[in-house]
């Protein structure tokens, strides 16, 4: 197993990404909370999942990416979304089921799709966008266009038959994918030990399709940010799939009904003491003499951004049921096969 995090320093990073590292990873934590707090109003209607305390990694591979790079995420994307710039309003319009939402209310938290920005969607069944993550690539491939795919997924989807199958089917045809393990500990509600046969459930696993095995701190930006440029680079330049297992941790429940009761006394705490990404990240801005004034400017405009954002969700009316039925069928006859 090579050790990526022994290679890396933190000189190589202009400030200008630097800012936007940190500016990425505050919005999706201030808009996740946002979302909490929303539904504590009951504004947000059906079942929700956060990444609070996993930023770092949407925020790192996000801005890493191209314009034209194409991501697949779980039910667990609202990162991923924004990180892509996907509008503020629209997310937190798409959790309110409002007009204004980006898939105007008919998706909710687990659907979110923004494919202008590359977000392909978000998906509820476990495992079940990996293969539609190789598709995409092998589309790439075959088009000899220079898009890269990146499919972000739980620990729990690495028990699932659909990552065996999509791995070994990228590595085979040296398709331009990234599989992005974000390992938080947990399956749902279950210790990874205590279900899985080897200690990392992604990397541990690389060897079998011919894969390097990839580890690395997923709650340092800069770490994920470097990891995603390699990966991105071998992916363009034909050198086929990489698979990187990122350790993290929620600082929430799997889902809004879940207390985490499961978890240790004093873990939660913990984490967010000891290892949070964006305490983690502001003090590294700081070691980097950044101007501090710079920062706050950051964070001061992500809560007015999100603010005026939930305002103009509050205000927006539901979608009329005019639109039931649109975009729910496509074109199944053969004429795209050209």
């Amino acid at each position: 197993m090579s050790d990526k995090n022994a290679a890396l320093v933190n000189d190589d990073i202009a400030e200008e990404i630097r800012l936007e590292l940190y500016r990425s990873q505050y919005l999706i934590r201030v808009s996740e909370q946002r979302a909490y707090d929303l539904f504590l109003q009951n504004l947000v209607k059906g079942t929700s999942h956060l990444s609070l305390g996993q930023e770092a990694i949407a925020a790192g591979f996000g801005v890493a990416m191209q314009k034209d790079d194409k991501s697949f995420c779980t039910y667990r994307g609202h990162a991923h979304t924004l990180a892509r710039g996907a509008s503020v309003r629209g997310v937190i319009g798409e959790l309110m089921q409002r007009d204004c939402g980006l898939m105007r209310g008919k998706g909710g938290s687990m659907h979110l799709t923004d494919v202008d920005n590359g977000v392909m969607g978000s998906y509820a069944i476990i495992g079940a966008h990996l293969p539609m993550a190789v598709g995409s690539a092998w589309r790439a491939q075959y088009l000899g266009q220079d898009d890269v795919t990146t499919v972000f997924f739980g620990d729990g989807t690495t028990n699932i038959g659909a990552f065996h199958e999509a791995l070994n089917y990228a590595v085979v045809f040296k398709l331009p994918v990234v599989f992005v393990c974000e390992n938080n500990n947990y399956m749902e509600y279950t210790p990874i030990e205590s279900i899985t046969a080897v200690k990392n459930p992604a990397a541990d696993r690389a060897s079998a399709y011919g894969l390097e095995s990839i580890i690395i701190d997923g709650n340092d930006a800069d770490i994920v940010y470097r990891t995603a440029q390699d990966a991105y680079k071998k992916a363009r330049e034909g050198n086929g799939p990489s698979l990187i297992e990122c350790k993290t941790y929620r600082h929430s429940g799997h889902s809004r009904a879940d207390p985490g009761s499961y978890r240790p006394k004093g873990e939660v705490e913990y984490w967010k003491e000891n290892n949070d990404p964006i305490k983690r990240y502001k003090e590294r801005l700081a070691e980097f003499l950044i101007d501090a004034s710079k920062v706050k400017k950051i964070e001061s405009d992500i809560i007015k951004e999100v603010d005026e954002a939930t305002e103009f969700a509050k205000k927006s009316p539901m979608p009329p049921e005019s639109i039931l039925t649109e975009n729910v069928y496509s074109d199944g006859g053969w004429a795209w096969r050209n």
